[in-house]
């Protein structure tokens, strides 16, 4: 009887010892398996290429410039086509643009640029609020552009007429301020809308008729053609207008090559800031009054990613 108790005592204390191994054993498969969960939870991934620079054709697009990069651009319209030969189909008369975008972070982007036309200075940032993803966890990209530009040009040119020693003329009258979202949806490789609700503020106008504020709704796509050339098109309608002002609209297309992306397209608007082509468009399409230009942009590194700060390859 004594040695059957000695027995289940050495029973007992040997299930005792093996249980805090076992809960231990049990605790760390449970952390492995919550490893092994963990890994297996589908990561956000987002969609990219949505266009393919930061500018649809004047208008701003969804794209942002990535951080540390810089995106010098080159912008160039020339006359009306209906300008005939004596103004070789408009290539006598052009207005040019020099830009610089820099991307801040990956989902801000500020700019500068000078435009010929009104000798003009503007700045612009972009910021990212939205971003699409692949499994649309979010269904579309919203970004916010604001900007200002500031014509240098002669008083008198401003106004249209011959102004008198006696008459002000205030720095504040130079001003022009946008604001503007960018809601886009890319539906696949193939296709890409983006709209654009966008305001306008002239400190300036003509006459006492036109009003301050302009408010108009932007519309633009883009359709794939290959890997490296999309079709895209652009259109802003004005619920108010300034006097003789039309709707601006353009057609072209975006040729990617290496480092740089070549758009050519034509469009009724021969300026190339906001407060311009959506508010002072004053050619129409119907009458020939359709000017040919260009958009070149060339990106550079300015301060390389992480993991990158030693390479020396061709992209870095």
């Amino acid at each position: 009887m004594q040695s059957l108790l000695i027995k289940s005592f050495k029973t007992v204390a040997g299930l005792l010892m093996l249980m805090p191994a076992t809960a231990a054993f049990a605790q760390n498969d449970g952390d492995d398996l919550s490893k092994l969960l963990d890994e297996e939870k589908p990561k956000k991934t987002y969609t990219y290429g949505s266009f393919k620079t930061g500018h649809i054709i004047n208008s701003h697009s969804i794209e942002n410039t990535a951080k540390g990069n810089l995106d010098f651009r080159i912008s160039h319209r020339f006359g009306a086509l209906n300008g005939g030969v004596k103004e070789f189909f408009g290539l006598d008369g052009a207005t040019l643009r020099l830009g610089l975008d820099y991307g801040v972070t990956n989902w801000l982007t500020v700019g500068v640029g000078r435009s010929s036309l009104y000798k003009e200075y503007d700045g612009f940032l972009k910021a990212r609020i939205l971003r699409q993803t692949e499994k649309d966890e979010m269904p579309l990209s919203l970004s916010y552009v604001g900007g200002m530009s500031l014509t240098s040009q002669k008083a008198t040119d401003l106004v249209g007429r011959q102004l008198t020693p006696f008459e002000s003329y205030p720095f504040s009258n130079r001003l022009f301020f946008f604001n503007q979202l960018l809601i886009a949806r890319k539906f696949s490789n193939l296709f890409t809308l983006q709209l654009m609700p966008t305001h306008v503020h002239y400190n300036l106008v003509d006459t006492k008729a036109d009003p301050n504020d302009i408010f108009a709704l932007g519309a633009g796509g883009r359709l794939r053609l290959s890997k490296r050339v999309t079709f895209n098109v652009e259109y802003f309608y004005q619920f108010s207008q300034l006097t003789g002002t039309t709707n601006s609209l353009g057609a072209g297309f975006d040729i990617e090559t290496g480092g740089h992306v070549f758009q050519l397209f034509c469009t009724n608007s021969i300026g190339m800031t906001e407060r311009m082509f959506i508010g002072q468009t004053t050619d129409k399409w119907q009458k020939g009054a359709i000017h040919f230009g260009f958009n070149i942009s060339r990106i550079f590194t300015v301060v390389k990613p992480k993991g990158f700060e030693n390479s020396r390859n061709k992209i870095w």
